[in-house]
């Protein structure tokens, strides 16, 4: 479901592929439904793949948000880290400076962000942490291959929240709705000259500034899709059998109430 192939430069990673193949190996297990199981519109998704799945979900609608940016930015995605695995959701780069954007997918959640953690339905996270670690691997490993002074600022963007809680402002990671990311990012002062952006994207999209040698993974995305079509058809089931089940529910109590006044108006 995935394969090694040399990208050349980074800037031709699509969005989310990590998280992507990772999804695609775990669904590799998972059967496929059967007819009955089709019928009532269960997920296809596997227990395994789900986080994944909804991972992806969360980079590829951040990353469809960045193409906004417009003149000026320039955005690599999924962004192979080292050699354990690791990788960056997304790295944009532009007058504003160089901005690490870790995309947490939290869908139907209640997000509450204080000044230390952040907690996702009254769980404690990671999220200020990992973020802040991305930030300074990041601004280290293009200093050095730019021999440039450089800082990076960490940015959560929260996706799929019902609700999102911000107390206290974290002293460093920015937190925000992944709504207006773009907004945001257009509104940062000036901190670098275009031929200093020019050659922090240029050292940004070799797979060698981030410790990788050789191909890095990219995903099927085709079959990520055709798997999002099936999870599509799968929830348009599941609405069309609530409707029914609704309609018998309204039904059956109109029928009640008929029998009901029925009895009483025989007994007067």
């Amino acid at each position: 479901m995935s394969e090694l192939v040399d990208v050349g430069e980074l800037a031709q990673r699509r969005p989310a592929a990590s998280v992507i193949a990772e999804c695609l190996r775990e669904q590799a297990s998972v059967p496929p439904n059967t007819a009955v199981q089709r019928f009532f519109g269960v997920s296809p998704v596997g227990r395994a793949a789900e986080p994944w799945y909804v991972g992806a979900l969360g980079e590829l609608e951040v990353a469809r948000r960045l193409e906004r940016l417009g003149d000026g930015w320039h955005v690599l995605h999924s962004v192979p880290v080292g050699t354990a695995g690791s990788d960056l959701d997304h790295v944009a780069i532009g007058p504003g400076g160089v901005f690490t954007i870790n995309t947490k997918h939290h869908r139907g959640a209640s997000v509450w962000v204080g000044a230390r953690r952040i907690l996702v339905n009254g769980q404690r996270t990671d999220h200020l942490r990992n973020a802040e670690h991305e930030a300074n691997r990041t601004a280290k490993l293009l200093s050095t291959a730019t021999r440039m002074p450089l800082e990076a600022t960490p940015v959560l963007a929260i996706v799929g929240a019902r609700r999102l809680t911000v107390r206290e402002r974290p002293p460093r990671v920015v937190v925000l709705p992944a709504d207006v990311l773009v907004r945001w990012l257009r509104r940062r002062p000036g901190v670098l000259a275009p031929e200093e952006v020019g050659r922090l994207v240029a050292s940004a999209a070799l797979p060698s500034t981030w410790g990788q040698s050789g191909g890095v993974v990219e995903a099927d995305h085709d079959a990520f899709e055709r798997l999002r079509r099936e999870v599509g058809r799968a929830r348009r089931r599941r609405m069309a059998w609530g409707g029914v089940v609704m309609a018998a529910a309204v039904a059956a109590l109109v029928v009640a109430v008929g029998l009901a006044l029925g009895t009483l108006v025989g007994t007067a």
